[in-house]
């Protein structure tokens, strides 16, 4: 059972029907790029100002038609926490960026002075941790994955707050596919997603929301029919479904950059296996930023029509499809006279 401020704090993140409606801006490395490519430079290049300035666009435009949104300390927090509104869900992303490559795989670390301390501190609502995580990687690597997954999960259990865990496949480095950008990884195979919602799906880690990548990659998917390849595609998500079922983790969709039309796709899977909603940012907002920056006005304008649109099909989808997700507080049987809650909880 959750705790109050566990529970609390999910349904913060969720809208009153208990569906998650989220947007994801604590990209960082792909903000960069994308900022980069826009403006003709490289990543190097690009300055602090130009990246909180395209964050800020993203709130002003985006955070009145979500559940809530996902920041980062560096960028998004300093550019426009003043216009996160009221009612919008703060998660906050916790892990650095930049990660210790291995020939065995990738290492992750907190970002530098951060903290779920300081996270609760300042009001977050949930604490978010990306886990490149593959079951087959080196035994070292994935020791240092679980402990650093794990070591967060009780810091959050420590100041009862939500721990949303983000999960996804790499390629190794040295491997025809390897790349360092936050992409779907064009070789993953269905097992190793699954094997890995498994493990962190077990009640050490203690994780209350799984946010989650298709487990076939979004481009190659059937369409959501009657035919065999629909079916066979379908129970690589229900496999998912019923690990998370079994744990009573509910579990959303990340869309990794896929086109609007293959992430509802994806979604259409996801539902049927139980999901309860989406956290997706560049599917919304990349062309944006990719195609106007640095015209703020045009960017807005892009962000209002496409970017609304876009996100407005995926709120219709979840809400017509997704499995809403219920509170459910402990029961205070043993709570009789004044003072026995105070003392105990």
């Amino acid at each position: 059972m959750r705790t109050i401020g566990k529970n609390r704090g999910l349904a913060r993140l969720a809208d009153a029907d208990g569906h998650f409606r989220m947007v994801a801006l604590d990209q960082r490395p792909p903000l960069f790029d994308a900022i980069a490519k826009a403006r003709g430079i490289t990543r190097e290049q690009v300055e602090y100002s130009d990246v909180t300035a395209a964050k800020r666009l993203l709130v002003e435009n985006l955070a009145p038609h979500c559940s809530s949104m996902l920041f980062d300390p560096n960028f998004a927090v300093p550019a426009a926490i003043d216009l996160l509104p009221p009612r919008c869900g703060l998660i906050m992303t916790l892990e650095e960026h930049r990660v210790e490559e291995t020939a065995g795989g990738r290492k992750s670390r907190a970002i530098t002075n951060w903290s779920v301390e300081k996270i609760r501190a300042m009001g977050g609502d949930a604490v978010k941790v990306l886990a490149w995580y593959r079951p087959d990687a080196d035994a070292a690597v994935n020791a240092h994955q679980k402990q650093f997954v794990r070591e967060i999960g009780e810091d959050c259990a420590r100041h009862d707050i939500p721990y949303v865990l983000e999960l996804l496949v790499y390629p190794f480095l040295g491997s025809a596919n390897h790349t360092a950008d936050y992409v779907e990884s064009p070789g993953k195979l269905p097992g190793l997603v699954i094997d890995s919602v498994r493990e962190f799906a077990k009640p050490e880690y203690c994780v209350d929301l799984l946010k989650l990548e298709s487990p076939l990659a979004a481009n190659g998917l059937p369409a959501r029919d009657a035919g065999a390849k629909a079916k066979a595609a379908q129970r690589e998500f229900d496999a998912i479904g019923e690990i998370c079922r079994q744990r009573s983790i509910p579990w959303v969709l990340l869309s990794g950059g896929a086109a609007p039309d293959k992430f509802e796709r994806v979604l259409d899977y996801s539902y049927a296996a139980g999901a309860s909603g989406f956290l997706a940012g560049r599917t919304i907002w990349l062309d944006a930023v990719l195609k106007n920056f640095p015209d703020y006005a045009a960017v807005s304008a892009s962000l209002r029509k496409e970017g609304l649109n876009v996100l407005e099909r995926l709120n219709a989808l979840t809400t017509a499809k997704g499995t809403p997700w219920k509170p459910r507080f402990p029961v205070f049987s043993d709570i009789r006279k004044e003072g026995d809650f105070a003392r105990t909880y």
